[in-house]
């Protein structure tokens, strides 16, 4: 079985998924990278229409999973042109290419398509993101689900994201360590409002692999959700994460403050309460576990073998 993967190099979930791949017999995996893709990977530039359809008619994959993303909302709001063309227009450039060349399509999307007011969320659920990055995202599901023609186009809807990193700033979650850590006097303000459901890149990526097993190369034709939700079903506010660090680490917490305050204004518009996504397609229609690892349990592990610094987590 033939699979490309996106985001390959610089992105926690790409990464994650790349590895999971190359450990196991029978599948031949192309990583891409943006830049700096070192001997492992290949370079390209995914906004190159062209590039991208000599690579693929090249290669003809039986798989393409699109990682690569603009996942910053803040990132998204100050430089709009470039988080659209990156989260909307790359898509539908995929799509376009899997109709083409009969592969099947997995685009990762976000829980921020929906406005976390009415959780939990089935897959059918109208979205109503409230910030630009998940409009852009929804822009991108869009995209994909208007392509006919061969192949199959998967939009899989994953929350907040933590696991190995290069650095802590490359998740939202793993970079909670640095404040906990930070006993210099610093006080933090800590958001106690929205409910998160961190989600380890290593479950997505075992979850690939047990839908590879499922759908093979020879039965690509076999029919699959056009929506997938996965999710780890434990809930947290990013204070609370910040205690459980605290606690496994064996640190005080007194310098991170907990805000509990309904966000206004702009604010209010942004960060969305509680996006929680029902897993149950994966579920009861494919008939899979979701096999997600308990949060504490991970980090305990990890920081119980030494691999967390101040910076860095591998």
């Amino acid at each position: 079985m033939k699979i490309v993967i996106t985001g390959s190099a610089s992105g926690v979930l790409g990464g994650a998924i790349y590895q999971e791949f190359k450990k196991h017999r029978g599948y031949e995996v192309l990583g891409l990278a943006h830049s700096n893709p070192g001997s492992e990977f290949t370079q390209l530039d995914l906004l190159d229409a062209a590039a991208t359809d000599t690579l693929i008619k090249e290669f003809l994959p039986d798989w393409v999973i699109h990682c690569a993303a603009e996942r910053r909302p803040d990132v998204a709001e100050k430089n709009p042109e470039a988080a659209e063309a990156l989260n909307a227009q790359v898509p539908n450039t995929l799509a376009q290419l899997s109709a083409t060349y009969a592969f099947n399509l997995f685009y990762i999307s976000t829980d921020y398509v929906f406005d976390g007011t009415k959780p939990p969320y089935e897959v059918d659920d109208a979205p109503n993101p409230v910030n630009f990055y998940g409009r852009t995202k929804r822009q991108g599901e869009v995209a994909i689900r208007s392509i006919e023609g061969p192949g199959q186009r998967v939009a899989v809807r994953v929350p907040v994201l933590y696991g190995p990193a290069k650095k802590n700033s490359d998740t939202a979650i793993n970079v909670l360590l640095d404040v906990v850590q930070d006993q210099s006097g610093k006080t933090y303000k800590m958001d106690h409002y929205a409910t998160r459901y961190p989600t380890n890149t290593l479950d997505i990526a075992a979850f690939f692999h047990r839908l590879a097993a499922k759908f093979p190369a020879e039965s690509c034709s076999l029919p699959l959700p056009p929506i997938l939700h996965y999710s780890s079903p434990e809930p947290f506010t990013k204070y609370e994460i910040c205690l459980i660090f605290a606690k496994i680490l064996g640190v005080g917490h007194e310098h991170i403050v907990p805000d509990s305050e309904a966000p206004k204004g702009e604010a209010a518009v942004s960060r969305p309460k509680d996006c929680h996504l029902s897993t149950s397609v994966i579920e009861n229609t494919l008939k899979m576990d979701v096999g997600a690892r308990g949060f504490e349990e991970y980090w305990r592990g990890v920081i119980g073998k030494g691999e967390v610094t101040a910076d860095v987590v591998y």
